[in-house]
């Protein structure tokens, strides 16, 4: 395990203790972040917590504050809370996004859903699910060939699509947090988003499942394990909906 990806899990470690002791500091909303969402106290303590154990890897580019330190050729994409609303309205799908990227390159990336302990790492070298509870226990990663949904990200705000998809009687869930989303695309049907693309949304997410048939521009991303549910899905999008 890299010195990278340690220091990703101790940061896990000490978010997922922060929000057990329950500190109601943690629901309290602060200014509007540098995504445009406001910030909650749990955001800013995450945040910092991060900061202050991956600062030494390269420079930090969070949701919350933007670049907390100067760009450089080694950067850090971070959301330090993916779902926040979801952990706001106490909705066990949230978590961290971390993701290393050197000269242009993502090299390394960890997707941590606080909620449950779940850990999805990938290095030059690795790629596997872990837990926080035991995080040197790695096991391998196989698509789910019994899977009945996808995930929709943002599905609300896409009726059109919603309907060429029931009309296919492609099932999806729009849980609300895309980076978990993404690190879980194995496991499900496929993973559908459309919208703004920002770094710390979808850096890790992308690297995590890239063994995939993966679509992904300015417009939408789209993964899924099976090549001809990828292809029919990625026919309603551009041919139906844009």
């Amino acid at each position: 395990m890299s010195d990278f990806i340690e220091a990703s899990i101790r940061a896990c470690h000490e978010i997922k203790a922060l929000i057990e002791e329950g500190d109601l500091t943690l629901f309290v909303y602060h200014e509007k972040g540098f995504g445009g969402d406001i910030s909650s106290g749990a955001d800013l303590r995450a945040e910092a917590i991060c900061f202050s154990h991956l600062s030494s890897f390269g420079s930090i580019f969070s949701e919350e504050s933007g670049w907390m330190s100067p760009e450089s050729t080694t950067n850090i994409f971070l959301d330090p809370i993916d779902g926040s609303d979801n952990f706001l309205s106490q909705l066990p799908y949230y978590g961290v996004s971390i993701a290393r990227v050197s000269h242009g390159k993502t090299t390394e990336a960890l997707v941590c859903n606080l909620s449950n302990g779940d850990l999805f790492i990938r290095t030059s070298h690795e790629y596997y699910k872990s837990n926080l509870h035991n995080p040197f226990q790695k096991f391998e990663i196989l698509t789910n060939a019994s899977a009945k949904i996808g995930l929709f990200e943002k599905a609300p705000e896409h009726s059109v699509l919603i309907e060429k998809l029931m009309e296919k009687k492609l099932k999806f869930r729009s849980p609300g947090a895309l980076a978990l989303s993404l690190a879980y695309a194995p496991y499900v049907k496929y993973v559908l988003f459309l919208g703004t693309m920002r770094p710390y949304d979808i850096q890790a997410g992308l690297f995590l499942s890239k063994h995939l048939h993966v679509f992904s521009d300015d417009r939408y991303i789209l993964m899924c394990s099976d090549k001809a549910l990828f292809e029919q899905i990625r026919l309603i999008v551009e041919k139906e909906y844009f």
